[in-house]
């Protein structure tokens, strides 16, 4: 299997406003045809770090790619210094040059001088054009590695590299297939989830298996690499079913399908419908039932009840309910779920109630602390949970807990 490794050239990737998109697309089409990235990089406008990184990428990986600073200006310094890296000169071309007028020209002015330094090109390299803008790339091939140095504009290096260089990588990489799954998993933490799925997965060698937690939920990937397609299929099938049979109904999607879109399915499946009781989760639950094609048929309403006031007016929640136990908690968070069932005579209702921060907390009842209820036909019931994070992150999880819990009541 080849190696690569992507270099992103440019300072204003190092800030806190710029991502470094680039090497995300590039790495999904370098792994589509079987080759792995090793290692991302991003060096700022500096000739001796570029230097220092490229010759470094050069000597462990059969495939490197640079992006960006191949402008006209001063700060575009992958040229001269990617040519340094591999031990080449850079040789000037007339035609580019030329090219470079001609196009100035047809926007009706002259080309500025600053711009003849993009008709440098490394020695021996493979100019690749640019028809999306003012700077070729260029492909080498050093000591057996290939070299590709890349515009950093998306609308440039991306056509750029499926015009010119997909079709070299994929030869070079020979007839390699591969096929991904994600599995994902509510209810239990990453290494709950790898105490259960390591031993199965460690049986497929071949397989490369990684486990993450993605905010409120844990996501199993799976890539398996085959000669021929309906193989890795088969492998990959194979693996994510033991998978999920081991992990059982904490497995909620084994090809990447959101939560909400999950119980969408299941409630259209059984004819069903669902409404929704909000306090601390603000509208975000009804968001994510709705943001799923096609919910009008199961999703009746959902209310947004903030205040006491409005849980006892609009749900039928009665005031000695959160005189004595307060608006959080579990008699609460049953009776909105009770409530709204009621109101928008429906199969399923969830409601939340909690303290999502930074303020409101007690010892009794820390930030983080929520209850989730839910009604249905197998009657009410409420659970409770404390969860990590600032007030976006208890938002979430809240609202993924609550469409779990929905989830699993109706599988019952």
């Amino acid at each position: 299997m080849l190696s690569a490794e992507i270099i992103a050239i440019g300072s204003e990737l190092l800030t806190p406003t710029k991502t470094d998109t680039n090497s995300l697309w590039l790495t999904e089409k370098l792994n589509d045809i079987g080759i792995e990235v090793m290692l991302k990089t991003i060096v700022g406008d500096d000739g001796a770090r570029l230097e220092e990184a490229v010759r470094d990428a050069m000597k462990r990986s059969d495939v490197v790619i640079t992006t960006g600073g191949l402008g006209p200006t001063e700060d575009d310094i992958t040229r001269e210094f990617t040519a340094r890296a591999v031990d080449r000169q850079l040789v000037y071309h007339d035609e580019i040059e030329a090219r470079l007028r001609e196009r100035f020209r047809s926007w009706g002015r002259e080309m500025p001088d600053i711009n003849k330094r993009q008709a440098y090109v490394i020695e021996g390299a493979e100019i690749l054009p640019n028809p999306n803008g003012s700077a070729v790339g260029m492909l080498a091939e050093i000591d057996g590695k290939l070299l590709i140095v890349l515009p950093g504009p998306p609308r440039e290096n991306q056509p750029m590299f499926l015009d010119h260089v997909f079709s070299t990588l994929k030869a070079i990489a020979g007839e390699v297939y591969v096929n991904r799954r994600i599995l994902k998993v509510s209810g239990l933490g990453e290494s709950a989830v790898d105490e259960v799925a390591a031993p199965i997965y460690k049986a497929y060698p071949t397989v490369q298996t990684s486990i993450l937690f993605n905010k409120s939920e844990v996501e199993i990937h799976i890539a398996a690499r085959a000669s021929d397609p309906d193989e890795a299929k088969r492998t990959t099938d194979e693996l994510a079913g033991k998978l999920a049979e081991a992990l059982g109904t904490a497995v909620f999607s084994t090809s990447g399908e959101t939560l909400e879109a999950v119980i969408g399915r299941l409630l259209l499946d059984r004819g069903q419908t669902v409404a929704v009781a909000e306090s601390c989760t603000g509208g975000l639950i009804g968001q994510r039932i709705t943001s799923v094609p096609g919910s009008s048929s199961y999703f009746m309403e959902g209310a947004i009840t903030y205040s006491n006031a409005a849980k006892i007016r609009t749900l039928g929640v009665s005031s000695e309910i959160i005189e004595a136990h307060g608006a959080v908690s579990s008699e609460c968070a049953e009776a909105m779920a009770a409530g709204i069932r009621t109101y928008a005579a429906t199969d399923h209702a969830i409601s939340v109630t909690g303290i999502a921060g930074p303020d409101g907390g007690t010892p009794e009842k820390p930030v983080g602390t929520v209850f989730i209820g839910y009604a249905g036909p197998g009657g009410v019931r409420s659970i409770k949970i404390v969860v990590p994070g600032d007030r976006y992150l208890v938002r979430w999880r809240a609202s993924s807990a609550a469409l779990d819990l929905l989830r699993r009541q109706i599988l019952r």
